[in-house]
């Protein structure tokens, strides 16, 4: 089993829409995968088709109990004829439980790494809360690598920068995560977009991976709770799921 967070401290990113997609691409392939949906937004559960479960994530949080997140665990709502993975729903009340866990005098960091004790899946996506606060950190603490999504922006590079510094101060408590490579997401067509796609290019030579275009059809399916792969012929649905399997296909490379 491989653990990987998905992480970026800034929102709008497409983080989530990355995680959904590996999440495809690897069930596609014959994987298990289990997404853990650790962002207070809950779009990863949304996205599968999942809203307001109970038990959630939440009271995966609420104490370090050993294998607590698999009582939670629940099948995603997308077509079971298609590419189905599992689920650790998400919660709105995590938003109140991160300043609860911070109050914990022994530290709450690695209360995550512990609820997932026994969890047997091929591939566990963990999809972190745009932020740097205790719930990114504990899904950095649960992890044994780490993805960065960014976007052909201004200023993309130093963020990705800031969020490889947190990932390599939480390696250094426990020697993993490790960055298994930096995602660019949303790639138009436009000059903009080619200008800062080169800079990060250039920037991240051997961690970037293959990019993820910008295409109606993924908000599409986002929007659908739905896998890409349903939409069929749909202009922009096949283009899509071909660079997700690409980048599934690079991540297991680099993964081992």
């Amino acid at each position: 089993m491989v653990t990987l967070a998905v992480v970026n401290q800034k929102g709008g990113v497409g983080k989530t829409t990355v995680a959904l997609g590996i999440a495809e691409a690897a069930c596609a392939a014959g994987h298990s995968v289990l997404v853990v949906d650790l962002d207070p937004q809950s779009n990863a559960s949304a996205g599968l088709g999942v809203w307001n479960a109970f038990p959630n994530i939440d009271g995966v949080l609420a104490d370090a109990t050993p294998g607590a997140a698999l009582a939670t665990v629940v099948s995603s709502g997308w077509p079971p004829d298609g590419p189905c993975p599992h689920l650790v729903p998400g919660s709105y009340a995590l938003a109140s439980r991160e300043p609860q866990m911070a109050a914990d005098l022994v530290g709450a960091q690695d209360r995550l790494r512990i609820a997932l004790a026994g969890v047997n899946h091929d591939l566990v996506l963990i999809d972190c809360p745009p932020s740097l606060g205790l719930l990114c950190i504990n899904g950095l603490f649960a992890a044994d690598r780490a993805l960065v999504v960014t976007e052909p922006a201004a200023w993309a590079a130093d963020g990705v920068d800031l969020m490889r510094s947190t990932i390599n101060r939480v390696a250094q408590r426990q020697g993993t995560p490790t960055v298994a490579g930096v995602v660019l997401n949303r790639v138009g067509r436009t000059r903009d977009n080619a200008y800062w796609a080169q800079q990060l290019a250039e920037r991240f030579v051997t961690e970037l991976m293959p990019p993820i275009p910008q295409r109606a059809a993924i908000a599409e399916a986002s929007g659908q709770s739905q896998p890409l792969r349903a939409l069929g012929r749909r202009p922009g649905a096949p283009e899509a799921v071909q660079a997700f399997d690409e980048l599934w296909a690079d991540l297991q490379r680099r993964l081992g």
